[in-house]
């Protein structure tokens, strides 16, 4: 079995971090608004776990690649023959 490439490894590192940068961006307009921590840490938590749904659920619907079809053969047909 092949192992996965940086990329593939990276894959949920980059999500996460990606919905950190929003959900603080969130939290920083709410904080420069309202002058309120609590309210602004609220924020923050919810636009962090919005934003990382909605990517991974954005991840989940793009279509796979020739190299990602092919991938998946070779692991469904490996998986057959363990069987």
């Amino acid at each position: 079995m092949s192992k996965p490439s940086w990329r593939e490894r990276l894959k949920p590192v980059e999500l996460l971090v990606l919905s950190g940068v929003l959900g603080v961006f969130a939290g920083l307009v709410v904080l420069m608004s309202t002058r309120d921590i609590i309210l602004s840490l609220i924020f923050l938590g919810i636009a962090f776990i919005v934003s990382l749904v909605v990517l991974a659920m954005l991840a989940l619907a793009v279509e796979p690649n020739l190299d990602e079809q092919l991938d998946l053969r070779e692991q469904d047909e490996e998986e057959g023959r363990g069987h």
